[in-house]
C-alpha cells in the first residue's frame, strides 16, 4: 500500500505541465426536477461553461471566459448551437439505448465525457470520448485504432454501427487531435493569470470527537496538484492513516484532507507527528505540529456544561418523560387509539 501511495504521488507531480479541456454532458429521461439535458465544461478541472435544455444558451462561469467570449463571440455562439445539436443527439441515443436493453418506463441516464489534454512542455496531445449508460460504462473511443470499444454486450450493435462511420471517425480523431487542443491553448493563454496562478491553503486540524481520528484539512489551494501526507520523527507515515481524495470548492479552489487515527498514538508521542501540506511549483511546504491545542472542534464535555445550562437541560428531558409517560396513559385509556378530534 505503502508504495502504492508514493507511485500515485509521483504521477500526480509529474502532471505538471498538463492542462485539459473536458466536456461532461447528461441526458435524462423519467427523471423529474432536472433538465432533460445539461452539459458544462472545465479547463484545468475549473468549471468555465454551462448549457441545458431549458436555458438553451451556453453561459460562461469565470470572469476571464465572460471575458474571452465578449472578445471571441463566435465561441459562445459556437457552443450555444453545439448544445441544441447534442440535445437532439443525446435524445436520439437514449432512446437507442433504451430499446437495446428492453426499458419501456423508468428513469434513466445518459452521459459523456469528451475531450482532450496537452501537455504544453511536451507538446503530446491525448483526446477521450467515452459514454456511460445508467451509471456503468457503456462505449470508449480508442483513438489510436479509431474503433469503438463495448464493455457490455448490450452496446455491441452500436459500436458496430460506430465503427463503420469511417468518415465519422475521420473527423473525431481531426478534433480530438487539432481542434480540441488548439482550443484548449487559447483558453488557458487568455486564462493564464487565474488557471496558473499559485494559492496556498489555510491549514486545520480538525476532530469531531476525542475519540475520532485528526484530519488535517487543507482549502483554498490552487492548482489541484498537490499531496499532503502525515510524518512520525520526519519520515513519512502510513499506518493508521486516511488519505482524502482532492475535491473542487465553489470558487475554483481546492481542498484535501488526510486522517490520523489516535488510538494507538500514546499522548506523550503526539510531538513525534506532524502533517505537510505540499503544493507542485511550490518550494515551502506548509508543516502543521500535532498539537492538542491547535485542533478544533465543536464536542463539548458534559462536564464542561455551565450548572444552569445542566439543569435546563435535566429539565427537559424529564419534561420530556413526563410527555411520553402521558401519551402512553392516554393511549391506553382510548383502547390505543388517541381521537382524532377531542372538541
Amino acid at each position: 500500500m505503502k508504495t502504492l501511495f508514493m507511485l500515485l504521488l509521483f504521477c500526480h507531480a509529474a502532471s505538471t505541465v498538463k492542462h485539459s479541456l473536458k466536456f461532461f454532458l447528461t441526458a435524462t429521461s423519467g427523471v423529474t426536477n432536472l433538465p432533460e439535458f445539461v452539459g458544462f465544461a472545465m479547463v484545468d478541472e475549473v468549471q468555465v461553461g454551462y448549457c441545458d435544455s431549458n436555458s438553451k444558451i451556453a453561459e460562461p462561469k469565470q470572469d476571464w471566459m465572460r471575458d474571452f467570449m465578449k472578445d471571441n463571440p463566435e465561441h459562445r455562439e459556437l457552443y450555444t448551437r453545439r448544445c441544441l445539436i447534442v440535445q437532439q443527439l443525446f435524445r436520439g441515443n437514449l432512446d437507442d439505448f433504451k430499446q437495446r436493453f428492453n426499458q419501456t418506463g423508468g428513469a434513466h441516464i445518459l452521459q459523456r465525457m469528451n475531450g482532450c489534454e496537452w501537455d504544453d512542455e511536451t507538446g503530446e496531445v491525448t483526446g477521450f470520448n467515452q459514454f456511460g449508460y445508467d451509471g456503468e460504462d457503456f462505449l470508449a473511443l480508442d483513438l489510436q485504432t479509431l474503433t469503438w470499444t463495448a464493455p457490455r454486450q448490450e452496446a455491441f450493435t452500436t459500436k458496430l454501427r460506430w465503427d463503420a462511420d469511417e468518415a465519422g471517425l475521420e473527423y473525431i480523431k481531426y478534433h480530438y487531435n487539432h481542434i480540441c487542443p488548439d482550443r484548449l491553448k487559447k483558453y488557458v493563454h487568455y486564462g493564464r493569470s487565474f488557471l496558473q496562478r499559485t494559492d496556498l491553503p489555510s491549514v486545520s486540524l480538525l476532530q469531531k470527537t476525542p475519540s475520532s481520528p485528526v484530519s488535517c484539512h487543507a482549502t483554498g489551494f490552487y492548482p489541484d496538484r498537490a499531496m499532503m501526507y502525515w510524518r512520525k520523527d520526519g519520515e513519512e507515515h502510513h499506518e493508521d492513516v486516511d488519505h482524502g481524495e482532492i475535491l473542487p470548492n465553489h470558487d475554483g479552489s481546492f481542498q484535501i484532507s488526510v486522517d490520523l487515527i489516535l488510538s494507538s498514538v500514546a499522548p506523550e508521542d503526539w510531538r513525534r507527528y506532524d502533517c505537510v501540506f505540499h503544493l507542485s511549483g511550490v518550494e515551502d511546504d506548509i508543516v502543521t505540529k500535532l498539537d492538542k491545542a491547535q485542533i478544533r472542534t465543536n464536542w463539548v464535555s458534559p462536564s464542561e456544561f455551565p450548572a444552569g445550562v445542566t439543569g435546563v437541560v435535566v429539565g427537559l428531558l424529564l419534561l420530556l418523560a413526563l410527555c411520553i409517560a402521558g401519551l402512553f396513559i392516554r393511549r391506553r385509556n382510548n383502547n390505543g387509539f388517541i381521537p382524532a378530534n377531542t372538541e
